[in-house]
């Protein structure tokens, strides 16, 4: 049987009455166990693939789908995720799936419970989340599984969440990734800065942690003889601050000419440099955000890693759809490109690509 297979042409097969077979494929009740051989067996001989799009359509259900992300400023890889997740609604629309985006305070734990305390009163079909401290992302999680709500968390992956599945990089192999590409022009050094934003001690993110532990795997089995000097950079400060902590730092290292940074702000360095007229400082960081493309095209920025956020959002969006709208499988782990951005082609990387 060829083409499209019609629910009539199943009974005519099988033997049974249209509405049987119509019982059948949505599993409804009042079908005895003849029947019901009967007619799987042609479904099976006939490898019937049923067409959840249109099943789902004419249930005519609407869904809510919660998207927790910290607080941030414009223009930065949070709100390409924003837009990202916006076009996976865009083009699902008229399966009247619409996402809510609260937002927590970083660092926070109390702002975290707070927005994850407002998600669940609101009872979502499924969540999108970016995790904060294992702990109380856990305590959020937990609540989750309880309910029955699954969730795909996004941006740090934590396998022991038990998430439905994760969408973002590799951060582990793109750390690795980072200090073999940075060694490409700093291999003659005997110092290099590891440039870090942390608040209370703490890194933003569990992905800034594996980022760490891949470059510096890298460094250690390839340059153990480069030391490499890290500078902690308070989260939230302006920028005369940060000019005076990188003017210690260079006063105390003057031999360094060459700074990674894992997170998304190394145009905080870059810009120091472009300020202060630094020739030979070169810097690698993360995230196609516009502070840092400028410092890239005037070239205090070497190279940035990409991690096509916009695309993160929209595959989260469509990770929940598959599943919950059209009940397919999907997968558990859903790695970005590791993509390598330098002046030359800045211009041609395509945000909205996916």
């Amino acid at each position: 049987m060829s083409g499209k297979v019609r629910i009539k042409d199943i009974a005519e097969k099988s033997g049974v009455s249209v509405g049987t077979v119509d019982r059948i494929l949505h599993n409804r009740p009042n079908v005895s166990k003849t029947a019901r051989e009967k007619v799987e067996k042609i479904l099976k001989e006939i490898d019937y693939q049923p067409n959840m799009y249109a099943s789902a359509l004419a249930y005519n259900k609407s869904y809510t789908f919660y998207c927790i992300i910290p607080k941030h400023e414009s223009e930065t890889y949070w709100e390409e995720i924003e837009e990202g997740v916006a076009k996976a609604c865009e083009l699902r629309r008229d399966f009247h799936i619409d996402v809510k985006i609260l937002y927590y305070k970083r660092y926070d734990y109390d702002s975290f419970r707070k927005t994850f305390t407002e998600c669940l009163e609101c009872n979502p079909n499924g969540v999108i989340v970016v995790p904060s401290g294992t702990d109380i992302t856990k305590e959020f999680t937990d609540r989750l599984h309880e309910r029955e709500i699954p969730f795909v968390l996004l941006d740090s992956y934590m396998a022991e969440l038990k998430p439905l599945s994760f969408v973002g990089q590799d951060s582990k192999n793109s750390g690795y990734f980072a200090a073999k590409i940075l060694m490409l022009i700093a291999s003659q050094e005997k110092e290099i800065m590891l440039m870090k934003q942390m608040k209370d001690g703490k890194l933003a993110s569990k992905q800034q942690e594996n980022r760490e532990i891949g470059f510096k795997e890298y460094m250690r089995n390839h340059f153990p003889h480069i030391k490499i000097l890290e500078l902690d950079l308070p989260l939230d400060e302006d920028k005369n601050e940060y000019d005076g902590i990188l003017e210690e730092f260079f006063k105390l290292y003057p031999d360094v000419h060459h700074c990674i940074t894992l997170c998304s702000k190394a145009h905080i360095v870059g810009d120091f440099f472009l300020r202060n007229n630094s020739k030979g400082m070169q810097i690698m960081g993360y995230d196609m955000v516009e502070k840092n493309a400028r410092c890239l095209r005037k070239g205090s920025i070497s190279f940035l890693i990409a991690q096509h956020a916009f695309m993160q959002g929209f595959y989260c969006v469509d990770t929940l759809f598959k599943y919950i709208v059209l009940q397919k499988e999907v997968e558990p782990l859903n790695y970005m490109p590791i993509e390598l951005l330098t002046k030359e082609n800045v211009d041609f990387y395509r945000r909205t690509q996916l």
